[in-house]
This record gives C-alpha cells, structure tokens and sequence, in this order.
C-alpha cells in the first residue's frame, strides 16, 4: 500500500469516483468497449488499484494518470498484459520500455479507436486462451 501513498479502493465505485471528470469518461468509455468485447467467462478485479481483466492470466489494464505508481502523470493509459504476443498489424500500441505491456495513453475520449481496440482485444483474447487457467 505504501506504494499507492496511503490509497486503497475498495470497489470499482471508489476507483471511479476518485477519478476527476476527464478521466472518468475516458475510464467508462474503455470499460465499456472491454466489457462489451471480453467473453462473459472474463473478470474485472482492482490490482494495484486499477482495473484489470482476467482470463486465463491478466488480459488489459486501465490505469489513470491521477492514481500514484502507475509511471503517467496525465491521461489514460489502456494497455495490454501480454502486448507483446499481439500482432498489432496496424501498430496502434506503444511499446515503451515495459518488455510485456504495449499499451496507448489517450488524453481525451476523441482519441479513442474503438475498432481498433476491439480489434486488438480479440486477439488479446485467443493470445489469452493458450494459457492454461489459473487455479485460485
């Protein structure tokens, strides 16, 4: 916890609240498009008190730029867990300095390309089914 400077969210509803207005449409916008796209057998939990979405392992990840730790100041970043097993054949993710996560930071929900994510979160999907599930 210490790494959050003392915030620990409870709920999804905490986290959003939490958020200020620009983030929050940008945070719901996201979160719909994976809700709306990720197969029902799929879960939204809060780690390091963000939302990320399971499958097999962890799939995406939505991380505001007001919640501590996350390395961005401002924004939103939408990123992918195993980015880096994704064709990403139109190249709309950035790679960074994180072997593992490719991900892409939007600043207003204008800059939001659903196709192109849904695109990417089906094969986030399939990427996602080569693993074996993880036994809780």
């Amino acid at each position: 916890m210490d790494f959050q400077k003392g915030l620990k969210f409870q709920s999804f509803v905490e986290f959003w609240e939490y958020l200020p207005d620009d983030e929050r449409i940008i945070v719901d916008v996201l979160r719909q498009i994976i809700l709306e796209n990720l197969p029902s057998t799929c879960k939204e939990k809060l780690a390091y008190n963000v939302p990320y979405y399971y499958g097999n392992r962890r799939i995406c990840l939505i991380w505001p730029g007001s919640v501590p730790w996350g390395g961005i100041r401002e924004g939103v970043l939408f990123g992918f867990c195993q980015g880096y097993k994704l064709a990403d054949l139109d190249n709309y993710l950035i790679h960074g300095t994180n072997k593992q996560v490719y991900y892409k930071i939007f600043h207003s929900v204008d800059e939001i390309d659903e196709l192109a994510i849904v695109k990417l979160l089906k094969e986030a999907v399939a990427v996602d089914k080569k693993f074996k599930p993880n036994r809780k």
